[in-house]
């Protein structure tokens, strides 16, 4: 613990807010859009709401040490829900709101939540059905108190044990009198090693774990990367992520408790691109396939436009990409080349970021896992300062960060300030830092096999610093790396996302590790592939015909040969090659167990679901008929059938060098 921030007071986030009411009381602090208006809040306003929130928890029972779980869209009154939750001293734990009952089943037993703070009736539904459908007759319901926020659809319900927040503030605030003094002495209890926050991570390999993390995790990570990047009160945020994801605890409460800056909440998914537009926020994040889509979206609209627009747009790109990431980092570069970008930028560039929501963007971050080098290369050349950060939820997020003047799309950074990192002698990347989660909940086990006792923590990821710059570059998944047949470095993240690149291809999954050649799975982008069939007159009435169409085939043949040509220019990666491939017949999807909430592929799960198609990749046929369980929206189960194209690629010669 650093002593003068605690010396200061600022040892919890009740604490930060407190300073922000003092130092920036009549700054905006928060926004939501509603019914297409934009509401607001100073840190004035708000501090009085999770106050009175705070006293009405405690007039309901709440106690310390409490866990209250938090399910939603993002919306200041969620954000004010944790926040109170950590005033009267219990843990906010923040769930994902398209998480199904049987997922919110298991992290509802396992934290034994007593409150919990609802966006709508959807997610009061999910709560009743997790009581009266997923618990077993072992395990006795633990919540006590259900509180939503939005009372549309909620009047016939048994309100015994349930409350409208509005009316939970309402009598906070008549009963100010009677908790002001204990809210008071809970609040004063806080310091660096209360708990701040518990996130579960995605479960990629198995059940989710509780990630205990602390005031001190979350506040010295918050001023630690604040700090390296500038952030200031002035800044923008737009919180549309999901809040029971790390990312947006650390971006939308500890940065904008620790700096002061506003958090803007987005009215809808649906209108999540158009609010994006209208706050042009300063300091943004997105995961990979945020930016994928929003690239898919510029090159269907291209290729929608008129010849003389795509001519201007793909002459000025060439000019952006040559010259474009020079001139962001202050590189030097020629009149004529400057004129030129200019140029661009007053025709394309501009205009561009303009409809992207990106023109007051100051500094940008992806993570979650690789970004293709083409894509992140794109915005950069388009002047947006993207950057890319390595980090996961045991470390309050960040392990490395990009300097600014050291960008480049191979790396993942330096080590954060205040973060040490070291590589195994197998390759295995470790990390200790202030943010180093505290221990994972009722699961010592996992602590123990996770961080050593002198709190280094491994990452489970394979990478190497490189001589000379000191950035981290990660390979893949450690578990996923693996040798092919003839010893080969089998990497498939690395192909995956070259993979992605293409507008076409939404999803991607490689197969080759011990076999004699790599085998793909491909989701196709609805959005994008619809465009193209019907600017070619391709009819089509689902996901699963437009997907085994021949002439999507031979467009997918194409993509995977061009894939195949790039990383036959790598030596040490050329045995990646894609011999063989098919396209799903469907989605991926996490209600189906196939990806995580935060859209990470449970590759083993995809492996042993589709064995069969996999097999026949690997045993030379040519189409296989197969069944597969789908999960509907609704919850009911059911199955589509298909008959699906194998097809063959074109293989690049290449250099092949044995992995070490």
């Amino acid at each position: 613990m650093k002593a003068s921030q605690a010396q200061a007071g600022l040892a919890s986030i009740p604490a930060l807010l407190a300073r922000n009411v003092e130092k920036h009381g009549n700054k905006p602090a928060y926004r939501e859009k509603e019914f297409g208006i934009w509401q607001s809040w100073t840190w004035a306003q708000a501090d009085v709401e999770i106050r009175a929130m705070a006293m009405g928890y405690m007039a309901l029972g709440l106690n310390r040490g409490d866990y209250v779980a938090v399910i939603g869209r993002n919306r200041p009154q969620l954000y004010w829900a944790m926040a109170a939750a950590q005033m009267c001293g219990a843990i906010p734990v923040p769930l994902y709101q398209d998480a199904v009952a049987q997922e919110m089943a298991f992290v509802l037993d396992h934290c034994g939540a007593r409150f919990v703070v609802c966006g709508d009736q959807e997610q009061v539904d999910k709560i009743l059905e997790v009581e009266s459908e997923w618990l077993t007759e072992d395990q006795k319901p633990s919540v006590e108190q259900i509180i939503y926020v939005d009372k549309r659809g909620m009047r016939k319900y048994d309100h015994a044990r349930m409350n409208a927040m509005a009316d939970v503030i309402a009598e906070g605030r008549a009963a100010h009198q009677r908790f002001e003094a204990e809210l008071t002495a809970r609040t004063a209890e806080l310091d660096y090693n209360s708990t701040c926050v518990m996130l579960y991570t995605s479960g990629t390999t198995g059940k989710p774990k509780g990630v205990v993390l602390s005031n001190r995790n979350i506040i010295e990570t918050s001023k630690n990367t604040s700090d390296f990047d500038h952030l200031r009160a002035g800044d923008e945020v737009l919180a549309y992520l999901p809040m029971a994801w790390v990312g947006d605890f650390i971006f939308s409460m500890g940065q904008a408790m620790w700096t002061g800056f506003c958090v803007n909440c987005p009215e809808s998914a649906a209108t999540m691109m158009t609010d994006l537009r209208e706050i042009g926020p300063t300091y943004y994040f997105a995961p990979p396939r945020v930016f994928e889509g929003q690239l898919t979206n510029v090159m269907i609209r291209m290729e929608d436009s008129g010849r003389f627009k795509k001519w201007l747009f793909d002459k000025y790109m060439a000019v952006a990409r040559r010259v474009g990431p020079d001139i962001l980092d202050g590189n030097p570069v020629s009149a004529a080349d400057k004129f030129s970008y200019w140029l661009g930028d007053i025709l394309v560039y501009g205009p561009l970021k303009n409809t992207l929501g990106f023109s007051r963007v100051r500094v940008g971050y992806t993570a979650g896992e690789a970004i293709g080098p083409e894509i992140f290369s794109f915005y950069r050349s388009l002047g947006i300062n993207l950057k890319q950060l390595y980090g996961q939820t045991e470390a309050s997020v960040f392990i490395t960060q990009q300097p600014d003047g050291q960008v480049r799309a191979d790396t993942v950074g330096v080590p954060s300030p205040g973060v040490e990192v070291k590589i195994a002698d197998n390759g295995e990347v470790f990390y200790r830092s202030p943010g180093t989660f505290e221990s994972y909940y009722k699961n010592p086990e996992s602590t123990a096999s996770t961080k050593d006792p002198e709190g280094w923590v491994a990452t489970g990821d394979a990478g190497f610093f490189e001589e000379g710059t000191g950035h981290l570059r990660i390979i893949d998944r450690a578990k996923d790396v693996g040798k092919m047949a003839d010893g080969s470095l089998f990497a498939p993240k690395y192909v995956e996302n070259k993979l992605k690149f293409y507008p076409a291809i939404l999803e991607a999954v490689v197969f080759g590790a011990s076999r004699d050649f790599c085998t793909a799975f491909i989701n196709i982008d609805l959005n994008a592939v619809g465009n193209w069939a019907e600017r070619n007159n391709i009819a089509y009435s689902s996901y699963q015909e437009l997907s085994q169409h021949p002439r999507v085939l031979e467009m997918m043949k194409g993509h995977v040969s061009e894939v195949n040509e790039s990383v036959a220019a790598d030596p040490m990666l050329s045995g990646c090659q894609v011999h063989r491939f098919l396209i799903l017949h469907k989605e991926l999807d996490a209600d189906d167990g196939e990806m995580t909430r935060t859209r990470k592929v449970r590759r083993k799960v995809v492996e042993d679901k589709f064995a069969d198609l996999v097999g026949a990749l690997y045993g030379g046929k040519s189409e296989i008929y197969t069944e597969t369980e789908v999960t509907y929206e609704d919850g009911r189960k059911g199955a589509i059938k298909a008959t699906l194209t194998l097809a063959d690629a074109v293989v690049a010669p290449a250099q092949k060098v044995a992995a070490e």
